[in-house]
């Protein structure tokens, strides 16, 4: 079901985006100039695509609030700070010692005999 309803939410996006954009520009911004006549002009054409974009802006705010639901009945009873806690080991023993404070921290210094690059020898 939660498909269903996110395949539809997914549908109105894209059309609420392909209504806006069929939409006259009639201010200044970004769609300045506007351009004259064409297919689609005039008040009838505005008033429709107005309404189709009010209706889509409805469905899609309706779909979504569905999946919030949805989403909240999924996960009713669970929170993710429950999930954090301290890892547990197979056997059941304590948890690996921490290195003592700057002896594995450290990289190794000039006086260590071990080379920091393995020689191709």
């Amino acid at each position: 079901m939660e498909n269903v309803v996110l395949i539809i939410h997914l549908l109105l996006a894209l059309g609420l985006i392909a209504v806006v954009l069929l939409q006259r520009s009639e201010g200044g911004g970004l769609g300045m100039g506007g351009g004259g006549g064409g297919a689609i002009s005039g008040r009838a054409a505005a008033t429709a695509l107005s309404k189709l974009t009010w209706l889509l802006a409805i469905a899609f705010i309706c779909t979504s609030i569905t999946l919030t639901i949805m989403a909240a009945q999924k996960s009713a009873g669970s929170s993710v700070a429950d999930r954090i806690g301290v890892p547990q080991t197979e056997e059941g023993g304590e948890a690996p010692a921490v290195p003592a404070l700057g002896s594995d921290l450290l990289p190794p210094s000039e006086g260590d005999n071990a080379p920091l690059v393995p020689s191709a020898d």
